[in-house]
């Protein structure tokens, strides 16, 4: 009989099996156990609501009927959930076999989705914890009818997020606040049909945001084609979990290197899509960049980054991976790509492309175990006609809320900051447009101060963060230094013409 379960059960539900691991698994390696437990646990519940939907359709009838016909995903004899939970002892050698056999009859969609934990490993994973755990997944069906899929995503979430909590460092490879993807997929605004891609996209959060974004205008989403590159083989097992318990069924997630071996290439060139949402790594410095100075697809255009950050590749990557009529793009990035001195000459390239249409500075504290600020990248391939030659500078610092030790975006601070960007006019202290000569001016420095002063009375309390004091301290020392050297050269002039 079904029995719908609430949100707040399904979340429990999913935390509590994580507990049971707490003496015996470091919390970072949670993940590699609860993830493929629960996805496995929904393939077969789901597996079993098939066969009893066909029956009841098609009475005897329905055993004829191939495998695929009637289910998503395949379970072959013998290696059901129900199979493996009767199995008295070796469990984690039950377990592993059951994960080998669904994804060898599924191969096409599943292959290599259970990743490669340490289940026969009885001193860190003893028979009875496993059989715990089994039981414990067991006392609910996860069942489409029970836990709609859009609901088990959600849970799925809560999950990747409770991990970024109890871990620390350990899961910040795969997880970005979800309040900062919210506005980000606002900004580009997806549409039916499109092609949607993630370069470096952990569990596939973005992606799924895109999707989300689709459902909630009431619009096409099934049509919409996914893809994803992830360097992490067990993130990128945890993004197409993710994606499947979403619903989603037409994506393409790869485990690569997308700096070294780009996954989507055709007819010897890189894949173009409509629409890119990335959080790169930030600044690393172990990526092969002399293979980047020959790149065979070009993605050196702008010039090639320094070994000690790349966060310069990643952005030409993106940008050669665009669709030159429909192609945008949103990527979070550290405020040093604004104003990095060993970028200045890519930058100066950037900005004479004119592909950049806006940047967002955003409040501190956003990302899991860092006070670091960032800001949103946007690029358009193909510009309105009254934007060509400006870039919208928008300063959402304070557009930030904080509560139990976490900061996030609120609706109004979402709404407005894309607001500004679709309004795409000076606004106060807050947005403010510049064009290529005023950057020029500035030295092709795209450091938010320079172009959004903060307004404040003599008699207001500064409040501003040290890193926001600093930021501005910065950006009215490159000022002065530019106007000095401004002043230099005209003297040289005027000398030289005497």
């Amino acid at each position: 009989m079904s029995k719908r379960i609430t949100i707040e059960e399904l979340q429990s539900y999913l935390w509590n099996s994580a507990v049971l691991l707490r003496t015996n698994i470091d919390a970072g390696a949670y993940k590699q156990y609860i993830f493929p437990l629960l996805f496995f646990k929904r393939i077969c519940d789901v597996y079993d609501e098939e066969t009893a939907a066909a029956k009841e359709e098609y009475g005897d009838a329905a055993a004829e009927f191939d495998e695929d016909e009637i289910h998503a995903f395949v379970v072959p004899k013998g290696y059901h959930w129900n199979d493996v939970r009767a199995v008295p002892e070796n469990v984690g050698v039950a377990i592993v076999e059951a994960f080998r056999k669904v994804e060898n009859a599924n191969s096409n969609k599943l292959q290599g989705i259970f990743g490669d934990g340490a289940w026969t490993n009885k001193n860190r994973l003893p028979d009875k914890l496993l059989k715990d755990l089994l039981e414990h997944f067991s006392t609910k069906t996860l069942s489409i009818a029970n836990c709609p899929e859009d609901e088990l995503g959600q849970g799925y979430e809560y999950l990747i997020k409770k991990f970024a909590d109890d871990s620390g460092h350990t899961a910040q490879e795969f997880y970005t606040n979800r309040t900062v993807v919210h506005l980000m997929t606002e900004m580009l605004k997806p549409e039916s049909g499109e092609s949607i891609y993630d370069p470096t996209c952990g569990s596939a959060g973005m992606l799924i945001s895109a999707i989300a974004y689709l459902k909630a205008q009431g619009k096409e989403w099934r049509n919409v084609a996914v893809y994803g590159q992830e360097i992490n083989a067990l993130t990128s097992a945890i993004g197409k979990m993710n994606l499947f318990l979403h619903g989603v069924r037409d994506f393409n997630i790869v485990n690569g290197d997308t700096l070294t071996s780009p996954a989507f290439i055709e007819n010897g060139r890189l894949q173009k899509f409509d629409l890119v949402l990335a959080n790169p790594p930030y600044s690393i410095s172990q990526w092969d960049r002399a293979a980047f100075e020959s790149d065979k697809y070009g993605r050196n255009f702008l010039g090639v980054p320094p070994q000690g950050r790349a966060d310069y590749a990643f952005l030409q990557h993106i940008i050669a991976s665009l669709n030159e009529e429909t192609g945008r793009c949103a990527i979070l990035f550290p405020h040093g790509v604004l104003f990095r001195n060993e970028e200045s000459a890519m930058r100066e390239r950037l900005v004479r492309s004119d592909r950049i249409e806006c940047i967002i500075g955003l409040g501190p504290n956003l990302f899991y175990n860092s006070p670091m600020e960032a800001c949103i990248m946007i690029c358009r391939m193909t510009k309105r006609q009254e934007r060509l030659g400006q870039i919208l500078f928008i300063n959402a610092i304070n557009e930030v809320e904080r509560k139990n030790a976490q900061s996030y975006l609120e609706d109004q601070h979402i709404r407005r900051i894309a607001t500004a960007y679709r309004n795409y006019c000076n606004d106060a202290d807050f947005a403010r447009i510049a064009t290529t000569r005023d950057i020029a001016d500035n030295n092709f420095s795209l450091s938010i101060p320079l172009y959004v002063k903060q307004e404040m009375c003599e008699e207001e309390i500064d409040s501003r963060t040290v890193q926001e004091r600093y930021d501005s301290w910065r950006a009215s020392s490159k000022m002065m230094k530019l106007s000095y050297e401004k002043l230099n050269s005209m003297l040289g002039k005027e000398i030289k013409r005497q």
